[in-house]
């Protein structure tokens, strides 16, 4: 799951809400591990363009 996560986030990446969309939905699908997975693969990949939303998505998520 989450490599299919990080699939759709790439082919979504070129429209900000529906990034955001699908990041909160992998948000709420991946075990605690995956997420804090995920997060570090956001920062890495999406930061540049989408740090506002990565910090808000996972703001309130504590492992």
């Amino acid at each position: 799951m989450l490599e299919y996560s990080k699939t759709v986030l790439e082919k979504v990446s070129f429209n900000k809400e529906l990034f955001r969309k699908e990041l909160e939905k992998s948000k709420r699908l991946l075990k605690e591990d995956e997420v804090e997975i995920l997060r570090s693969w956001c920062k890495i990949s999406f930061t540049d363009k989408y740090s506002d939303i990565i910090v808000e998505v996972f703001d309130n998520y504590q492992a």
